[in-house]
């Protein structure tokens, strides 16, 4: 009996072993056996329009263009993206091949996700699930906008409101001021307008005080008074 009372006092303190809080910035940080960090060269490709939907994308650090050519060559830039930004992960929705290319526009570092090990990941940990679906709503958002943006707004807004994107204002608490050097014709392709146009407009922001080139392009957020101007 007292071997027995001695036996039940020892198992009582042993405690079940706890689950670690899953960190969804951990995960992204790390690489790992379906996962890889991966780093590009500025103007370098990650992949190109038809190559296979197999992995999710998340940026560490740099930047990168999404981009569509037509049947005649024509390009036509989709989005700008940043740190803490996805992208290609259309292959989970059922996209065999990617529908544009992704390239870097400065040094750029990713981690790679394997698109079973992304599914996996969402379907586990709640946390994770959360943090990628309130970033796809976000930009779903975005493109509403864009639309809204191209339909109804001049060029001239639509110019400074690609900016201050660019420039992350209103997404985190300080806004990238200066923006890595970016080609007026890249900039032209993402508002849907002629380069001489961006070329007059960048002018007129630069005499106003809105940028100034210093190594890149440095915003300032009075540039806001463009967009909100009637």
């Amino acid at each position: 009996m007292p071997a027995s009372t001695s036996s039940g006092k020892i198992k009582s303190k042993i405690k079940p072993k706890q689950k670690l809080a899953f960190d969804p910035q951990a995960f992204l940080d790390s690489a790992g056996v379906a996962r890889k960090v991966v780093e590009y060269r500025r103007s370098e490709k990650i992949y190109s329009q038809g190559d296979p939907a197999k992995t999710v994308m998340y940026i560490q650090r740099g930047g990168v263009k999404l981009s569509v050519v037509n049947e005649v060559g024509k390009e036509a830039v989709l989005a700008v993206l940043g740190p803490g930004d996805f992208f290609g992960e259309g292959g989970m929705a059922g996209q065999p091949l990617r529908m544009g290319t992704a390239t870097a526009i400065t040094p750029t570092t990713l981690l790679d996700i394997e698109k079973n090990e992304m599914i996996r990941v969402l379907h586990a940990e709640h946390a994770f699930s959360d943090r990628f679906v309130a970033y796809m709503i976000s930009r779903n958002i975005r493109i509403e906008e864009d639309l809204i943006d191209q339909l109804f707004n001049s060029s001239e807004k639509r110019l400074a409101r690609t900016l201050l994107l660019l420039a992350r204002y209103g997404k985190e608490p300080q806004p990238q001021k200066v923006l890595p050097k970016m080609s007026q014709e890249m900039l032209a392709e993402m508002i849907g307008t002629t380069r001489s146009r961006v070329n007059f407009f960048m002018n007129k922001f630069r005499k106003l005080g809105f940028i100034k080139y210093n190594g890149g392009i440095e915003i300032s957020t009075s540039l806001l008074t463009v967009v909100l101007h009637d």
